[in-house]
């Protein structure tokens, strides 16, 4: 569908998100539907990991696509290099079930 954008929710845990992570998180997440056209929605889950270590952000991205949901999570420095890292995975992950659509 031409002009149809996914629901996109961010949740940040115990902390405000800004608006520049807002709108990083919502264009790289938005990316994800050049390969599947059939995601309904994405939850985003920021959150900060107590631990001492500085890689202590931690990202969830749970995508809504019929019939199956995908789900990924990686931890690092940044919000943005997790966001990037989590929508590597999601994308491998929507290549991964396309390619098993056309196989049926």
């Amino acid at each position: 569908m031409e002009g149809y954008f996914m629901n996109i929710t961010i949740q940040s845990v115990h902390f405000d998100a800004s608006s520049r992570l807002d709108s990083f998180i919502r264009q790289k997440v938005g990316k994800l539907d050049q390969f599947s056209d059939d995601i309904i929605s994405a939850v985003v889950t920021l959150r900060l990991d107590k631990s001492e270590t500085t890689e202590n952000k931690l990202v969830e991205i749970e995508l809504d696509i019929p019939g199956n949901t995908l789900f990924a999570k990686k931890q690092s420095k940044t919000f943005e290099e997790a966001v990037d890292l989590v929508c590597e995975a999601l994308r491998k992950q929507l290549v991964k079930r396309k390619e098993k659509l056309k196989v049926k």
